[in-house]
């Protein structure tokens, strides 16, 4: 039985859900089963889900320095798990997107780890060295944005989600590939009657 990783995020216009996908994408790719859970209709299945798994990437759009109201609930809610440390050293990494190349990222990346850490979890950071700085670089260049708490995109306000830059689609599939290898080396596979639980 492979390791879980879930990816809990909200997405308003659809570049945080591109990120997501890419995140699950790159952690199946490296072995674990992903699920992508929309905090905005989260059901008690997605909790069942989340309280299983090996990992969890929170993600939000920025908005005025920091995560979307919609995910701030959702933070809120996880509250209830507190107390019995439920999800006490389960890994956890962030992502978020704007419009800015900067943009208050930092502080949207900021107050998820401050969540994973109030739960006692382990963050999980981009391992990826900056990328588009010098003068031969450009936006090509995988992490591009020179982001390591977490994996960010920088999405123009008169586009399509499907015009993400790619380079920031393969750091964030980069981030989960990450997160899926240290699960395997720290967790452990799960035996099957682990994983059923």
């Amino acid at each position: 039985m492979a390791n879980l990783i879930s990816v809990a995020y909200h997405s308003r216009g659809g570049n945080t859900r591109r990120l997501a996908e890419a995140i699950g994408a790159g952690a199946a790719e490296q072995g674990a089963r992903s699920h992508l859970v929309d905090v905005e209709q989260i059901t008690d299945e997605d909790w069942a889900i989340l309280a299983r798994s090996d990992g969890i990437f929170f993600g939000s759009p920025t908005h005025i320095g920091g995560p979307s109201a919609t995910f701030v609930a959702f933070a809120e809610e996880t509250s209830r798990f507190q107390p019995s440390a439920a999800w006490a050293d389960k890994l956890a990494a962030g992502f978020t997107t704007s419009a800015a190349m900067e943009g208050g990222k930092l502080g949207a990346l900021q107050f998820m780890l401050a969540l994973a850490t109030q739960h006692g979890m382990l963050w999980v950071g981009q391992a990826l060295r900056a990328g588009w700085n010098t003068s031969k670089g450009s936006p090509a260049d995988l992490n591009r944005l020179g982001y390591r708490l977490g994996s960010v995109a920088q999405c123009n306000v008169d586009e399509k989600p499907a015009n993400m830059e790619e380079s920031d689609l393969l750091t964030a599939a980069e981030h989960g590939r990450r997160m899926a290898r240290l699960a395997q080396k720290i967790i452990g596979e799960p035996t099957l009657a682990e994983g059923s639980r």
